[in-house]
């Protein structure tokens, strides 16, 4: 698979059980499976070539809400070719989806221990224009990992191939619909009593209650597959 260097966004240390070169999508705010696969990763590939395809986490991440599990989807705007590439679908800016999100976020993590240090990080990914899925798939990346502390090098795949010669593929996990129940560790969530622990959930909701804890935690998993 030809590659193209990503952004030096940083290089992680002190990875355990590390699984060599893995390949997987860049998601929205990706979720804890994604996030344990890159941490144990030496090398991570971003697949940047695929076809885009519905209910998947491509523009979609899942929070702890005050009622549960939520959802929080990015519209965007369909084509009538079907085989639209990812990095080629725009975002539906006719509908106020940042402000959702981003007041969907401060109603649920606004007590969590992390929130308030992380909030400015965060905040100007909803309060400026973003055109396409993909770009904006990274910016949200790029964030998360410095608000980490984490150190990440990537590259992006320059042509789409069914296997995934180099490493191990992680691409199925994009898959909302059919996605393989993974048990991690338990962690306190904010609304733990109310529903009890709720399995892989996004970063963020890792990041809010865990703060830089999150690494450990995510080193010390295994996705069992």
């Amino acid at each position: 698979m030809d590659l193209t260097p990503g952004e030096n966004v940083k290089k992680q240390t002190s990875v355990a059980t590390p699984m060599s070169n893995i390949i997987l999508h860049p998601t929205y705010f990706p979720n804890i499976s994604h996030f344990v696969a890159m941490a144990k990763a030496d090398n991570i590939v971003f697949e940047v070539e695929d076809n885009y395809q519905k209910q998947t986490y491509r523009n979609r991440t899942y929070i702890y809400g005050a009622n549960g599990k939520l959802a929080l989807n990015i519209p965007i705007k369909h084509s009538h070719n079907n085989r639209q590439l990812f990095k080629d679908v725009k975002i539906a800016n006719d509908t106020k989806w940042q402000s959702l999100h981003w007041k969907s976020l401060q109603s649920a993590y606004r007590t969590s221990p992390f929130f308030e240090y992380f909030e400015d990080d965060l905040a100007p990914l909803f309060h400026s224009k973003q055109d396409y899925i993909l770009d904006f798939n990274f910016k949200c990346l790029t964030v998360i990992f410095e608000c980490l502390q984490t150190n990440l090098n990537y590259l992006t795949s320059k042509s789409y191939k069914l296997e995934f010669s180099e490493g191990l593929d992680f691409r199925f996990l994009v898959n909302a619909r059919k996605e393989k129940e993974i048990p991690f560790t338990p962690y306190t969530q904010v609304f733990t009593n109310k529903y009890a622990f709720i399995n892989n959930l996004s970063i963020l909701d890792l990041l809010f209650n865990e703060g830089t804890n999150a690494v450990e935690y995510l080193e010390s998993q295994n996705l069992g597959l």
